[in-house]
């Protein structure tokens, strides 16, 4: 068993989920892919299981009915891969706008010591590519704002690209994490912050996806701002 474990939710991704399937097997480094499915309509799930036939041992997948939302898709994920004792645990989306090829260097990162990984858009050597002038204003200063409020040093403090180490995950208590939606990406790293892990920015090119339809909204924003106020009373 490959001790990396590369976590995807997906909900409606049948035009990514084969292509990112292939992308992250044909790495030089050794990863195992778990796909959290959130029940689509559209026959994703059925793909991967049909590529599951190919990729034995190495392709799981976790069906959930209905979309239950990013946070509790990726903690389900968390304690799939703590139950089976994986060293790496990564979180990355289907769409590319992730690069699977960067998910060895955020590898390399915590082999060379950082305690959480974060593939990120706003350090140096960090760029959003394909993104419209308004995205990308809300996204860096959406970044500024948690920064303001949490003071963080995360340049990047929304990112959805990490890898973690096993303890940081045992040490979180996954139980505990309150928000699911966007938010649920700075609860994590604030977290992991408060605990003393070392966290460690990796410049990426974030590009917009291409196929399928975006999950982002203005709403899911406006729940993220409010959020990080009451992420400062969080024990």
């Amino acid at each position: 068993m490959s001790k990396n474990l590369v976590i995807i939710p997906t909900y409606n991704e049948i035009e990514n989920i084969e292509k990112m399937i292939r992308t992250v097997f044909d790495l030089p480094r050794e990863f195992e892919l778990l796909i959290v499915d959130d029940g689509s309509p559209d026959g994703t799930a059925n793909k991967i299981k049909e590529l599951q036939k190919e990729f034995v041992g190495k392709l799981h997948i976790e069906e959930r009915q209905g979309k239950l939302g990013l946070g509790t898709a990726y903690i389900h994920g968390f304690k799939w891969a703590l139950a089976r004792n994986y060293d790496y645990i990564f979180e990355m989306d289907c769409d590319f706008s992730h690069n699977p090829k960067d998910l060895v260097r955020l590898l390399e990162a915590c082999e060379n010591g950082a305690d959480v990984a974060v593939g990120s858009r706003y350090c140096k050597g960090g760029k959003v590519s394909n993104w419209p002038l308004g995205r990308i204003l809300m996204s860096y200063f959406a970044s500024v704002y948690v920064r303001l409020i949490l003071w963080i040093p995360v340049k990047d403090t929304t990112a959805g690209f990490k890898c973690y180490r096993k303890k940081v995950l045992e040490t979180l208590e996954l139980d505990k994490i309150r928000f699911m939606g966007y938010a649920f990406q700075v609860e994590m790293k604030y977290r992991a912050y408060k605990k003393g892990f070392k966290i460690m920015e990796v410049p990426i090119i974030f590009t917009d996806r291409v196929l399928g339809i975006s999950k982002m909204s203005t709403k899911i924003f406006k729940e993220a701002f409010i959020g990080v106020i009451q992420m400062r009373f969080l024990k």
